[in-house]
């Protein structure tokens, strides 16, 4: 991509009013637009970004045997009233009637339309074990919605349903999925810690948060330094129980939730099946939410500076940011030759190869941005048939003979 043709517009208005790191920047680096409290519009390297989260997400949850779907968002009164949270879910249901005058809600999550898409497809304990799993968009009607992509009115989730023969096989299937979590946040360079939590109007018998400890987190956690083990509330005498190790209070972000719903949903929508020796029985029910916003905006609150973003190598924009720092023939030909040889070899790149920004200007720009690699050509590189490769992570700086760049990037990219 040229950077004279990408939508992207910078921010130079004061931000200081964001209230935290990750909205702050990624405003001022224009990867979303705020519409309103709690809504945003996604532009093109933020999309990119949240796209390759939500691809990462897809390709732990395809191993573990989950098929993909897509669930409405809209959804009938009815269908909530037969499980009983119409009127409970908090936050309130964000509700509508249609031209018709049948009342509808924007669903916050989709444990009842999963449940009835099973209840009139299986019936017979063969079907199961069986994994569901989409990536939509949720509506939360927040009172106060805060902290940018962190706390959100509307946004994409990537929720997983399973359903079983008995709380056996569900359990089972639960250690399965936070194998999946963990994987899933090796590849984004997050550690998650497992927090038993409340189950909520979720419901179900067993509930853990994955969280991320960060300074800027709105969720309180203590965590004990010795034994690694964390909990959400304060423990008596502010002790482990395991090790009765002194508890060290930390902030955390909630970036997924898993539950144990057992049987919530299927009894009260009569979602049945006939076992091994001919009786009925009940489905057992897990679900698995990530929120896909929530992660990207995690992944900024543990990697910046003062400069800007630091996107790990899985999720960045582009891998490459690529800069001719002279308008002189010899390197414009040059950086024109690079720029199509590493599209033709499927790298990604960003050229910034306009001429009314000067070179501190897009050095500047390549810092926000987050690329994780710069690329520099200039006179000096071109008499060396060579190229400038900085590492924005680590700011180290070689000079790579171009005849020798692409086994340079097989090597070290």
């Amino acid at each position: 991509m040229k950077r004279s043709a990408l939508l992207c517009r910078p921010n130079k208005q004061d931000l200081t009013k964001a209230e935290t790191i990750s909205h702050r920047l990624l405003l001022k680096a224009d990867f979303i637009d705020q519409l309103a409290s709690g809504v945003y519009s996604f532009l093109p390297l933020g999309w990119r970004v949240h796209q390759k989260i939500s691809q990462i997400i897809r390709e732990e949850f395809n191993k573990i045997g989950g098929q993909e779907i897509l669930m409405p968002s809209l959804q009938p009164k009815s269908l909530w009233v037969e499980s009983g949270r119409w009127e409970t879910m908090d936050p309130p249901l964000f509700s509508l009637k249609d031209c018709h005058g049948r009342l509808m809600c924007l669903a916050p999550t989709h444990e009842e339309v999963v449940t009835d898409l099973i209840r009139h497809r299986l019936s017979s304990y063969k079907d199961f074990p069986v994994a569901l799993y989409q990536l939509q968009t949720k509506f939360r009607n927040e009172i106060r919605a805060t902290g940018g992509l962190l706390r959100t009115r509307e946004f994409q989730m990537a929720d997983l349903y399973s359903f079983h023969q008995d709380a056996k096989d569900l359990a089972h299937f639960y250690k399965v999925v936070q194998g999946a979590y963990e994987k899933i946040f090796q590849r984004l360079n997050l550690v998650i810690q497992w927090v038993p939590a409340s189950s909520g109007t979720i419901g179900g018998s067993i509930s853990h948060e994955a969280v991320v400890l960060a300074e800027s987190g709105e969720d309180k956690v203590f965590v004990c330094p010795s034994c690694g083990a964390v909990f959400s509330e304060e423990q008596e005498n502010q002790v482990c129980p395991h090790c009765h190790h002194p508890l060290e209070e930390k902030r955390a972000i909630e970036v997924g939730h898993v539950f144990q719903l057992g049987t919530k949903y299927s009894q009260a929508l009569k979602a049945r099946f006939t076992d091994a020796q001919g009786k009925p029985q009940v489905i057992e029910m897990g679900c698995y939410g990530l929120g896909v916003g929530r992660i990207m905006a995690t992944i900024i609150e543990k990697y910046h500076d003062k400069q800007g973003m630091i996107w790990p190598r899985a999720v960045a924009p582009y891998t490459f940011y690529l800069i001719g720092t002279e308008n002189e023939a010899k390197v414009e030909q040059l950086v024109n030759s690079v720029y199509n040889e590493l599209q033709e070899k499927s790298w990604e790149v960003l050229w910034d190869d306009r001429k009314d920004k000067s070179v501190g200007e897009k050095f500047a720009e390549a810092d926000l941005l987050g690329i994780p690699y710069r690329l520099v050509l200039s006179s000096k590189t071109v008499a060396q048939k060579a190229i400038e490769v900085k590492e924005r992570k680590s700011g180290k700086i070689e000079i790579i003979k171009l005849d020798e760049l692409e086994k340079f990037l097989q090597q070290n990219v």
